[in-house]
């Protein structure tokens, strides 16, 4: 499983960056990676916990170049809240 699933968020503001990984990882399989690309200095806080409350995992963060990076792996609890 080595594709990964893009989500530019650049440029929007939150909860917009949140809302578009949520609805992208609604449609994938769990195990499914998924990078997000952000400017919101908010998604630092914002996308781990949105993770965290969804049983999602974040991988990896990073921030460069004043854009926010995230590698979240979509978890195997496919319930909605």
């Amino acid at each position: 499983m080595s594709d990964i699933v893009e989500v530019d968020a650049r440029r929007l503001f939150c909860p917009l960056p949140v809302i578009r990984l949520q609805n992208c990882i609604n449609k994938q399989i769990p195990g499914t990676r998924v990078r997000v690309v952000s400017t919101d200095p908010g998604s630092m806080n914002d996308i781990p916990t949105w993770c965290r409350i969804n049983g999602h995992q974040v991988l990896e963060s990073e921030e460069r170049d004043r854009e926010y990076i995230f590698l979240v792996q979509k978890g195997d609890d496919g319930s909605e809240g």
